[in-house]
């Protein structure tokens, strides 16, 4: 359950650090073409991942439609946005990296736009400028490439205004910022324009920009955020799962690459001594999970501006009710199981018409106070009402349930006013 719980806020944590970056560069006026394929694509695709685990999580709830069902419409209606408005096989064979090749290099756009240019002594002037330019931009790419795989990242400049403790992250992300520029150049000189009918290749390689643009966003919202110590475990997941995943789509390129000595000799300037990077670790994983099953500020944040409604207009509210009251309920139950290990009173039942004689058990021995058994109580009703599943006669009881309907709809309005 944890390996489940830790994958969905990690991926939560740097989904919603995306789409605020995103967002940020449009209220700047800035039209950010390659970052909203980026952003649509892996937002989508993470979404995909949540909902698959939520759906692990909630077991057999997950598949019993009905009012009750707070998660099968989402896991039903997933493939729309995978699909629509820019299907993730285009928007990542295509898009990502045609774009992104050109309108983030530094000298291609500038290249191809002197081509154009109909003053012949200026189109040379900039061309010539430009051409130069990258070259001296690949060879310091490969330079630097070198440098950083022979000496594992450790004579990269650290960031002086960033957080101490992930200053290797920083590091990590400009050594593998350096092996992709280089590995672009390379595609684009050897390739040339059949890189743009090689998809897998060009594939991969947008996933390296995406993932390295992830990163930039995950670190960016900590820093925003004022560095909460408590959201470290959030970040160090997202940084590590986009530094594991960025050096697996370089891995891909290089091992099917069409130039195999173009690729053996990229693989060792840029990983002398194998992969460096690692999935995150479970430790950090149970970390999420625990956030993420506390009260408290970081997991307010983690789950800020999120849908919560209210238990009348829909099941999922008694979760987030029944999560409240866990404190309160934890430290009860504790004092009452050292009465059931002392055999002044009985194991705590399964059943929730049990429950309620058990509780008043508790109360007459003194064992728990009025508003303490209400805990108990309320506790107990909320959790049946978050694993109750809907059953329904032969004709669907359509007519009840579109009353039921309407009356909830009537309830959400007023709510709203």
């Amino acid at each position: 359950m944890q390996e489940a719980l830790g994958r969905m806020g990690g991926n939560l944590y740097v989904m919603d650090a995306a789409r605020r970056l995103c967002a940020q560069a449009v209220d700047l006026g800035e039209k950010p073409s390659v970052m909203s394929a980026i952003a649509k694509y892996h937002i989508t695709e993470r979404a995909r991942m949540v909902i698959n685990d939520g759906m692990d999580v909630v077991a057999g709830k997950g598949i019993c439609m009905g009012p009750s069902n707070f998660l099968a419409r989402a896991y039903q209606q997933m493939p729309i946005s995978i699909t629509v408005e820019g299907a993730n096989i285009l928007t990542r064979c295509l898009i990502i990296f045609g774009q992104g090749a050109i309108r983030c290099h530094p000298y291609v756009l500038k290249e191809m736009t002197a081509t154009r240019e109909p003053d012949r002594a200026k189109a040379l002037r900039e061309f010539d400028a430009a051409f130069f330019g990258h070259v001296n931009f690949t060879v310091s790419n490969v330079v630097r490439s070198a440098v950083y795989g022979l000496s594992g990242g450790a004579l990269i400049a650290k960031p002086r205004r960033a957080y101490a403790p992930l200053h290797a992250y920083y590091r990590a992300a400009t050594r593998l910022s350096a092996v992709f520029a280089l590995l672009a150049d390379v595609s684009m000189f050897v390739l040339g324009g059949d890189l743009k009918r090689r998809e897998r290749i060009s594939g991969r390689l947008g996933d390296v920009l995406s993932q390295l643009f992830l990163i930039s966003a995950t670190l960016k919202r900590f820093e925003d955020e004022g560095r909460q110590h408590d959201d470290l475990p959030l970040v160090r997941w997202g940084v590590e799962d986009a530094l594991y995943k960025a050096q697996h789509a370089l891995d891909g390129v290089l091992a099917n690459y069409p130039n195999r000595v173009a690729a053996t000799l990229v693989r060792v300037l840029a990983f002398p001594f194998g992969l460096p990077h690692r999935e995150p670790s479970d430790r950090l994983g149970s970390e999420i999970a625990e956030l993420m099953q506390t009260p408290g500020a970081a997991r307010e944040r983690l789950v800020a501006d999120s849908y919560v409604p209210h238990p009348d207009v829909d099941a999922l509210g008694y979760g987030e009710l029944a999560f409240a009251l866990n404190p309160q309920f934890a430290q009860i139950e504790q004092k009452l199981r050292e009465a059931v290990k002392q055999g002044l009173l009985e194991p705590l039942p399964q059943s929730l018409p049990q429950f309620a004689a058990w509780t008043d058990a508790a109360q007459r021995q003194g064992l728990v106070d009025a508003d303490e058994r209400r805990v108990l109580d309320d506790y107990a009703r909320y959790g049946a009402q978050v694993v109750k599943v809907d059953d329904f006669p032969a004709d669907f009881d359509l007519l009840a349930s579109l009353q039921q309907r309407k009356q909830a709809l009537e309830k959400a309005l007023e709510l709203v006013a």
